[in-house]
């Protein structure tokens, strides 16, 4: 396991910190006055990108990558570079290096930042393929002896999502309205989602892309990866279950999707590699993993309601997951669907098998039929309007951890519904 990298910031030299020299994770960020711009967390600083490249301290294509409020131009410029600019902001930040005095005055307080979307959402898609939320979805729905579609264990499953909907953690998210049917009910009404839900997940960022008609293989997916981020999936329980059938989620997932402003490249993942689960059935060889393709990163949920306590709700780990992302890109491309950058790819619900690792209400209160206990007394079995949910997320190494920030959002009440 790699040690701490130490830096001369002296913030990003503790235990506790999710951004050590190890991480060195990509935002953007805006100060009082000033227009959002790229940026690196090291400790509890932002290392501003901009000012950096303007000032000639990078340099490393004939173009400028840092004169946008986004990451895309740096993911087009492709693994190489990609490589090249963590060594360079290694080499600038760590612990006796001549980089102090050129960078110093480029630093920010993240205190003093305003964090907004880390790069341009192209396309988004969501999975289900975690395997433990999958079997309790299906135990509530379908029975224990159905609880898997057929094809379950033979691809990873998903939907085409709203890139429009995509936020930066921090975001409030307004309830949605949409149609539900009570069984007994003869006609749907049109109303609030009295049944909102959130769901833990992780996102892989697409940074390379792929020609139309042109597959890619496990590895190849892998290597199109840029970063991840958490992800929030927020959920309508009941427009979902009167829609879905038989085209599967559409408004009930389309309202909002909240992500943490950091993208955590893979690369400062690579010490916590790990492998998928042992496959109860063989996977097509399209499919098929030449390596550990997961990472072990510890999950947390809190939540708290308005001016309540938060209560921690959900722990788990993404080494829980059946497919990697590197899985779900691979097949993604097997049509020869084009995929791009800045593309968002959300892993599914991370659940373990424990009660405790249910990485969404639906799970965590059996549809709703066994309601949480909150820390101050209140008992939730969906959202309610003045809850906030935050989630986060470390890869935890000898003496540091990778960290992702946080994904919060706060539920505010549905907007009135218009009539003719």
């Amino acid at each position: 396991m790699t040690m701490l990298r130490r830096s001369w910031v002296p913030s990003a030299n503790r235990a506790d910190t999710p951004f050590p020299l190890n991480n060195l994770p990509c935002g953007v960020f805006s100060t009082a006055g000033s227009e959002p711009r790229c940026g690196v967390a090291i400790g509890d600083m932002i290392l501003d990108l901009a000012a950096v490249e303007e000032a000639g301290h990078i340099d490393l294509t004939d173009d400028r990558l840092f004169d946008v409020p986004f990451w895309n131009e740096v993911m087009e410029a492709g693994p190489p570079v990609w490589g090249a600019l963590r060594d360079r902001l290694t080499a600038l930040l760590s612990e006796g290096a001549a980089g102090a005095e050129l960078l110093h005055p480029h630093l920010v307080p993240q205190s003093d930042a305003t964090m907004h979307l880390p790069f341009l959402v192209s396309e988004f898609t969501d999975f289900y393929a975690g395997k433990h939320h999958a079997t309790n979805v299906g135990k509530m729905f379908r029975g224990a002896e159905n609880a898997l579609p057929p094809n379950w264990l033979h691809m990873p499953i998903g939907y085409n999502g709203r890139a429009s909907t995509v936020v930066v953690s921090g975001t409030d998210i307004i309830r949605p309205n949409g149609q539900t049917r009570t069984p007994d009910a003869e006609m749907p009404t049109f109303g609030p989602s009295a049944r909102l839900d959130f769901e833990l997940e992780l996102g892989a960022v697409v940074g390379v892309a792929n020609a139309m008609g042109t597959p890619v293989t496990v590895q190849e997916a892998d290597d199109m990866i840029f970063g991840y981020v958490l992800l929030n999936d927020w959920s309508a329980r009941d427009l979902q279950a009167w829609e879905y059938q038989p085209l599967g989620p559409f408004q009930a997932k389309a309202f909002a999707t909240s992500i943490s402003p950091w993208i955590v490249t893979k690369a400062a993942l690579e010490p916590f590699r790990t492998g998928t689960p042992a496959r109860e059935k063989d996977l097509l060889p399209y499919l098929r993993e030449p390596g550990p393709m997961l990472y072990d990163i510890d999950l947390t949920v809190r939540m708290a309601p308005r001016a309540g306590p938060f209560t921690t709700i959900a722990q788990t780990n993404y080494n829980r997951m059946y497919y990697s992302s590197a899985q779900q890109l691979a097949h993604h491309a097997s049509s020869g669907c084009a995929m791009t950058v800045g593309d968002l790819l959300g892993s599914g619900t991370i659940s373990g098998p424990d009660p405790l690792e249910r990485g969404s209400l639906l799970e965590l209160t059996w549809g709703g039929q066994r309601p949480l206990r909150l820390d101050g007394g209140e008992a939730r079995s969906f959202l309610a309007d003045g809850d906030t949910l935050t989630l986060e997320g470390s890869a935890i190494g000898d003496g540091y951890r990778i960290g992702f920030g946080t994904c919060t959002g706060t539920v505010l009440p549905a907007k009135p519904v218009r009539r003719l």
